[in-house]
């Protein structure tokens, strides 16, 4: 007689379509593969790895996003169902290259199609109200790849075609606000509204009010982008993958001294901090691919979110999560106290 299947544990417990994930497990009858399933609601997933006690399986396209159960099945014994929280599809077509950003007068969250360099697009910024309706926003910008607001609400997007970022006008005009930042990518601001730009051949800016430069911190040039994102001490977070498979999240403090805050990801791109301090990062951590929290310290590192292709994220007000891929955008709701 066959032992009924238990799931122990999947991790991690937020995944994007098409993610792997693990499921521990005990009393799964794994001697016929060939009658072993798991199912995620009615879709029944591909499994990669399997063994009585864990289990790494492809979390399917489903018809419903948010919580979803999944049950592991073998010679007809179910086991009882297990949950994990599915990303919901927002939007795709699209080719984000570093983090999207969330407008903080409405929740609308805005997002790029950037297009390989100098590729003329007729739409590169798109709006994802909160309703979820997508609409095309601008198309003034070659190369959009960071985006970000200040403290009065003021939208400002990075061309990494021109080494300008713009100004984005209430009338959807692009207004260059500060030129010669080399391949401008991300962009950051300090709580007196200094802004700060990363050049993925190595410099980081300090951009003030009006729009003057200045050279700041040089780190060790990327082979894609420069991501950034402020603590809350006033200390730069910067990521830039390099050809190296054992990439750091750097950090830079308020004086401009430059530090490794924590080191052991592949390709580390996108990043961005929860209201306790933890980073987060979309990379590859021991050979899972997805969003990675780091405690605040920078001594322990978790895979948070499971997804492929990801190549930044950004929290909402209300502590929600847009991850964006290489062509889509997803959105996750989380507990309240992340």
């Amino acid at each position: 007689m066959s032992i009924e299947p238990k799931i122990l544990r999947i991790d991690p417990a937020l995944a994007i379509p098409g993610a792997e994930v693990t499921i521990d497990c005990e009393g799964f009858d794994t001697s016929d593969p060939g009658l072993c399933a798991v199912w995620f609601k009615e879709e029944r997933a591909s499994i990669v790895a399997l063994s009585p006690r864990r289990v790494l399986a492809i979390v399917p396209e489903t018809k419903q996003s948010g919580t979803i159960e999944v049950r592991l099945e073998s010679r007809g014994q179910q086991s009882a169902p297990a949950t994990i929280a599915v990303a919901k599809r927002l939007a795709e077509d699209l080719h984000p290259v570093a983090n999207p950003a969330f407008d903080p007068d409405d929740g609308s969250l805005f997002v790029t199609r950037s297009g390989s360099r100098g590729e003329q697009l007729p739409v590169t910024l798109f709006r994802i109200d909160v309703s979820g309706e997508v609409t095309e926003f601008s198309g003034d910008i070659t190369n959009p790849t960071g985006i970000a607001f200040d403290s009065t609400g003021q939208m400002f997007v990075s061309s990494r075609m021109d080494g300008t970022v713009y100004r984005i006008t209430p009338f959807k005009e692009a207004v260059p606000f500060a030129t010669n930042l080399g391949i401008a990518t991300g962009i950051a601001f300090d709580r007196s509204d200094t802004m700060y730009v990363g050049d993925r051949t190595g410099t980081i800016y300090k951009v003030n009010g009006i729009g003057e430069e200045v050279a700041w911190a040089q780190l060790e040039a990327s082979v894609s982008a420069f991501h950034l994102a402020m603590g809350p001490d006033e200390s730069l977070f910067v990521t830039g993958p390099t050809v190296a498979s054992f990439d750091s999240v750097m950090r830079i403090n308020a004086d401009g001294e430059v530090g490794v805050f924590y080191k052991g990801l592949g390709r580390p791109q996108g990043l961005a901090l929860d209201h306790s301090g933890n980073v987060y990062v979309a990379a590859s951590l021991r050979g899972r691919r997805g969003i990675v929290r780091i405690s605040k310290d920078g001594q322990d590192a978790e895979m948070f979110v499971a997804g492929m292709n990801l190549v930044g994220l950004a929290f909402s007000s209300t502590s929600d999560l847009a991850v964006v891929s290489t062509d889509s955008v997803y959105g996750l709701q989380l507990d309240p106290g992340v």
